[in-house]
């Protein structure tokens, strides 16, 4: 055996190794074993290295168990392998086995172990391995010292990591790029950006991954002029920003994320090699500006592209037909999943039961929920949360039950869909048991939504003193959605009095929402303070404050139609009137209803006040419905609307249910109501 010979199979291996030639790499351990390089050290590193890279870890972990010598390359290649491949625990183990060997670990053991504590999630591990980098002089060497910021950044510990950070006596490029991605991945996009100039300042030159940093810390807090800036930057540096993918898509997520999809579009256009990831952010960019018809569009267009279609693209899809309620596209994307692998993620389960939920077909939600084997914690939270949006309170805390038989955990989004449920059903002392149940859990602690839903639970049930103690000793502090939830319950409760302390509260507190506004001046409208709802419009008006427009829709025969407040586009609206006057009229012979026209403005005549009622966009959307006849088999009509039902429509629905003797179904940005009968599911308090 030479050292030529053994210096040319290594080199060889090597290059397997990095080109992942499996196929010549064992060739190439047949030649060696013939040329009794068997027991080489040099050359059964290389064959783990080799196996590990190319996915044959039982391969290489057998190599590494025929060894008669070890050294530190020997474990550490091992450990690679097992972490580059998703076995982080292996990774470990290793790792506590090498330490009971008496082999030494060198940096890249060091670096590997904390990377696969990172992967882990388990803050305590990695601290261990820290710790023992620090007793053995290892922390202060680059490759370690990134990989400990980098675990600290990704645990949450950004505090930590800058510590750590600021007393590397070398910072490299890595350090500075994994710093800076750092505090973009937790939210703290101005530290990196500032954090990006102290790097400037000291002749580091960025590349690549530092810019996809920057735009993801643009992303996170709508920083869309630095967003522009870091674009400019890009291309003067002479960056080729269409052949270079993760930037590219970085940049259009950024653009999208900042709600400026002309220019995210633009990039999305330029690049030769579209991800998925591209995709998806393009997806997401068109229906959050509404453009449903672009999205769909992109996603036809992307199942003709090589690109694989996977499980966050489908649940990304799923969920838009969930946010606008169009189950006739979201049933035609099921099928889909169905033939394609990635369908059978549980990720795109769970988004199939929420759309069905949000569509209002809770029977077929709950097949869906029972076809999953093993349901995670997030797949039982969204069939509590539909529940509870149902009104239907007891299943909810059914299944809440029925979950932790399970040995499921809850987490906090799984307790405020159960104390939502609660509320929303006014089970005010079963939410005031689960509340007290979170609060002795030490897993999980309350947050100020949680508060907010014991507040809704207490304004629900006429309790107005014992909500507002409750805000005034949290011990968090209180924000507007808080005090929100708080002033709705005084205009149901007709409070005029705590309604102007809360109202002023408020509007102290938020002074440039138009909802708060609006939910105040409604209260002086329904208590006849007209003087009062005069100023509290003016002060709306005054500041330039728009309320958001209500738009209803339903969908016939697979084609959404959509309505706004007074809107006459739609071809059949001279028959939609007569539809909706044909209706009053029979209410009024059979139930003697009339319209209630406090609902509406208090200065115009009362027959202008009933036309200003019939126009409200979900009575158009019913009024079509009536029209076309748009009953399903169990005699249901599904009615959609983006902002909360007004009470005049509420109870027209209830009475319109009664004299046609069918369900209408409506989903308002709070909840979902069936109107069945004459009476509502909320039980008028909503």
């Amino acid at each position: 055996m030479s050292l030529l010979e053994r210096y040319r199979i290594s080199k060889l291996l090597k290059i397997c190794s990095r080109q992942l030639l499996l196929k010549q790499g064992f060739q190439i351990h047949a030649t060696a074993t013939q040329m009794g390089f068997s027991a080489d050290l040099i050359v059964n590193n290389d064959l783990i290295d080799m196996y590990a890279k190319c996915g044959m870890l039982t391969m290489a972990h057998l190599v590494f168990d025929n060894m008669r010598e070890r050294n530190v390359v020997s474990w550490t290649a091992l450990m690679t392998g097992y972490l580059s491949h998703g076995n982080a625990m292996a990774s470990l183990s290793l790792f506590c086995k090498m330490g009971y060997s008496g082999i030494k670990p060198n940096e890249f053991t060091f670096s590997t172990s904390l990377k696969a504590c990172t992967f882990l999630g388990v803050p305590e591990n990695g601290m261990q391995v820290h710790l023992l980098c620090t007793k053995t002089g290892f922390e202060s060497m680059p490759v370690v010292g990134n990989s400990i910021i980098d675990m600290y950044s990704k645990f949450g510990k950004v505090g930590e990591a800058s510590r750590l950070f600021d007393q590397m006596p070398f910072k490299s490029l890595i350090s500075w790029n994994v710093m800076i991605a750092g505090y973009a991945h937790e939210g703290y996009g101005k530290k990196s950006l500032f954090l990006f100039s102290r790097m400037q300042e000291q002749g580091e030159i960025p590349d690549e991954y530092t810019f996809v940093s920057l735009l993801k810390a643009c992303s996170g807090h709508g920083a869309i002029c630095e967003g522009r800036q870091i674009h400019a930057s890009l291309v003067t540096r002479g960056f080729q920003i269409s052949g270079m993918t993760i930037l590219a898509s970085a940049l259009v997520d950024c653009y999208v994320k900042c709600r400026c999809v002309f220019e995210a579009r633009q990039v999305f256009n330029q690049i030769v090699r579209k991800n998925v990831i591209c995709w998806t952010a393009l997806i997401v960019g068109c229906s959050q500006e509404g453009n449903i018809h672009d999205a769909m569009d992109l996603f036809k267009q992307i199942r003709k592209t090589e690109v694989q279609v996977d499980s966050f693209i489908l649940s990304t899809m799923i969920s838009i037909f969930a946010d606008f309620s169009l189950v006739e596209q979201g049933k035609q994307i099921h099928s889909y999943t169905i033939k394609v692998s990635s369908g059978l993620d549980l990720s795109v389960a769970n988004s199939l039961i929420d759309m069905y939920l949000k569509c209002g077909l809770t029977e077929e939600a709950k097949r869906r929920f029972h076809e999953i084997s093993n349901p995670s914690v997030v797949s039982w939270t969204a069939m509590i949360t539909g529940y509870g949006k149902h009104g239907h309170g007891s299943e909810a805390i059914n299944l809440f039950k029925q979950m932790q038989l399970e040995s499921i955990d809850p987490d906090d989004v799984t307790y405020l869909a159960v104390l939502s449920a609660c509320s929303h059903a006014g089970l005010t002392e079963e939410g005031c048991k689960y509340f007290s149940r979170l609060c002795e859990d030490h897993k999980v602690r309350p947050k100020i939504e949680h508060y907010a839903c014991m507040v809704d639970l207490l304004g629900r049930a006429g309790r107005l003193e014992e909500a507002k103690n409750l805000i005034e000793n949290l011990p968090l502090k209180p924000n507007a959605g808080i005090w929100q939830t708080l002033l709705g319950a005084c205009r149901v409760h007709k409070n005029l009095k705590l309604g102007r302390e809360v109202g002023k509260t408020l509007l102290s507190l938020d002074g440039e929402n138009p909802v708060n506004y609006v939910m105040l001046s409604n209260i002086y409208a329904e208590a006849g303070e007209w003087k009062d709802y005069e100023r509290i419009r003016e002060v709306m008006k005054g500041k330039g404050l728009k309320k958001e427009a209500g738009c209803s829709w339903i969908e016939i025969n697979k084609e959404v139609h959509y309505f706004y407040g007074g809107d006459n586009n739609h071809p059949l609206t001279e028959r939609i009137h007569e539809m909706l006057k044909d209706m009053e009229r029979r209410m009024k012979e059979e139930t003697g209803y009339v319209y209630k026209v406090r609902f509406a403005l208090h200065d115009v005549e009362e027959e202008s006040k009933e036309d200003s009622l019939r126009v409200h966009s979900e009575k158009l959307a019913i009024g079509l419905g009536l029209v076309c006849g748009a009953f399903d088999n169990g005699g249901v009509m599904r009615i959609f609307k983006n902002l909360r039902v007004c009470g005049d429509c509420h109870e027209f629905i209830k009475v319109l249910s009664r004299v046609v003797k069918k369900v209408f179904v409506v989903r308002d940005a709070n909840r979902f109501h069936k109107f069945e009968d004459g009476l509502c599911s909320c039980g008028d308090y909503w």
